[in-house]
């Protein structure tokens, strides 16, 4: 089974994105709060605190179910990708559709991929950042749910360091700060999963 994983690992990395992030040293309270964030067990269920947000929940559930036949056409995974998106989105401050635009961005929807510069995962994250706010295991970075909430926590740190300049935190999250290309295609693909 391993040299199957294998032969998949490397076969995948052929398309992935992610840039040349580097690591950066962060204070003891940023890294605590940032270890907090990702190590929270709670499940990647919906929540709604009214009939509205649920109904807006649903709205965009099945306009993106829609959306994402092609590239994920198995039901169930389709469902509990989408379910995680929005819900490590949501824990995160952060909206689905960019979230959605930068996963296209940076692995294509897959999530075995491997970039050059050695970043896993549908949301491309750097393996460093298991060491600095995780529990050093790299692998977990192929799980979904894990995945996804490094990089939605990272994204919204990035955020708060770039006192919320979405083009200036995209362009750290990819390791390309300054550049236009990453940012402009992130926002131009999350615009394909906005609500119209």
């Amino acid at each position: 089974m391993r040299p199957l994983l294998a032969a998949a690992l490397m076969l995948a990395a052929a398309g992935a994105q992610a840039g040349a992030q580097r690591e950066e040293a962060l204070s003891d309270s940023v890294r605590t709060a940032l270890s907090a964030a990702v190590a929270s067990g709670a499940p990647p269920k919906p929540v709604f605190i009214d009939e509205m947000q649920r109904l807006e929940y649903q709205r965009w559930f099945d306009a993106m179910d829609q959306r994402l036949k092609r590239r994920k056409p198995e039901d169930l995974v389709r469902r509990e990708f989408l379910e995680t998106v929005w819900y490590e989105s949501k824990r995160a401050g952060l909206d689905p559709s960019l979230v959605l635009g930068l996963i296209e961005v940076e692995s294509g929807f897959r999530k075995y991929v491997i970039s050059s510069a050695g970043a896993r995962g549908y949301m491309q994250v750097m393996p460093f950042w298991t060491r600095s706010i995780g529990d050093g295991e790299a692998s977990r970075l192929f799980h979904m749910q894990s995945n996804l909430r490094f990089g939605c926590v990272i994204l919204r740190h990035y955020l708060e360091l770039e006192r919320g300049n979405l083009f200036l935190a995209l362009g750290r999250y990819n390791g390309s700060r300054g550049r236009a290309e990453y940012p402009n295609a992130v926002l131009s693909a999350r615009k394909r999963y906005l609500l119209n």
